[in-house]
């Protein structure tokens, strides 16, 4: 079977904030990549498969409409941030054995684009973003006609998602075609009911207070999705630096819309959001922190927020909490 087409990051250039690479870190992993994808290749149709994803919400989505049939490895672990993350050694061998490569797109895994588009000329490696249509991809002013990535904070988005995740499932082994569509769609009809579920958790919350204030904007298609401002210290990708002066525009925010909970990630450094609340503090307005968030990572595995569903309901629970 030919190799699926590799989809790059809509609008991308070398010039996009996620395609910086460390030289020596690139020619390593393309180097490796080349070899090790040289080599015999896993037999298709085998059962089961084996699938590498790049973060845990495409893992997750993966293992639900695969069940039985596919062996899903995420490379990407709890706490870990897809902005900055670089394939290691191991990571190009999995991915150079692997039937099928699932990553997200967009330029979330910058980093790794180089490695991706090497593996994609010897096996399917596939941009779970390719369904969603381009007029639903939020496109900030600030972000120079990049789309942000974060697409799995809309969880419509994500049923479009998982909706690749199933066609590339069935174009790579289409024996069990029949069960990777029944899986994926009892998996779609828990994800439309978990998208009620955050649409009525969010109208609890007054509609002076729906603010959340993170460390970066990695939830606009949250806000976009279920009515929620959102503002983000740190700006869509993490390989950016806090300026000074971003900060003290985001305290004064805080403090003329009498803001009184701020959220930390699991992904990112407490510090720069513990800075805020203590600079608003200074100037005599109280803001605490409201909780810990999981933005670009899940969970750790067997806890409530180990998995997609979990870890969106642990947030939508925590920021109603804190807000409402």
């Amino acid at each position: 079977m030919d190799a699926l087409p590799i989809t790059r990051p809509r609008r991308m250039s070398p010039a996009h904030p996620y395609a910086r690479l460390s030289l020596g870190g690139a020619i390593f992993a393309l180097a490796a990549a080349l070899f090790l994808a040289s080599a015999a290749p896993v037999a298709h149709g085998a059962s089961p498969i084996s699938v590498v994803a790049t973060t845990g919400m495409i893992a997750d989505a993966a293992r639900n409409v695969a069940g039985p049939h596919a062996d899903v490895i995420g490379l990407m672990g709890p706490g870990v941030d897809p902005h900055l993350y670089r394939a290691s050694q191991g990571d190009v061998r999995r991915l150079a054995s692997a039937d099928l490569i699932l990553y997200n797109g967009l330029g979330l895994e910058g980093r790794m684009a180089d490695v991706l588009i090497q593996m994609a000329r010897t096996k399917p490696t596939v941009a779970v973003t390719e369904y969603i249509p381009e007029e639903r991809l939020n496109e900030p002013e600030a972000f120079g006609g990049h789309y942000d990535p974060h697409v799995w904070f809309d969880v419509t988005l994500w049923i479009e998602a998982v909706k690749r995740i199933r066609d590339a499932l069935m174009e790579v082994d289409p024996a069990h075609r029949a069960d990777y569509e029944a899986r994926a769609e009892s998996y779609i009809a828990e994800l439309l009911e978990l998208h009620q579920y955050v649409k009525d958790r969010i109208a609890e919350i007054p509609p002076e207070s729906r603010v959340l204030i993170t460390a970066h904007d990695a939830f606009g298609y949250f806000g976009l999705a279920y009515g929620i401002e959102v503002v983000g210290l740190q700006g869509i990708s993490t390989d950016t630096e806090v300026g000074l002066r971003d900060r003290q525009e985001l305290v004064q925010f805080i403090v003329r819309r009498k803001i009184k909970a701020v959220f930390v990630e699991s992904s990112v450094p407490r510090k720069s959001i513990e800075a805020v609340v203590e600079d608003a503090r200074r100037l005599g307005h109280t803001v605490s922190i409201g909780g810990e968030l999981f933005s670009d990572a899940l969970g750790a595995a067997n806890t409530p927020a180990g998995t997609y569903i979990g870890m969106i309901r642990h947030n939508v629970d925590t920021i109603v909490a804190a807000l409402k």
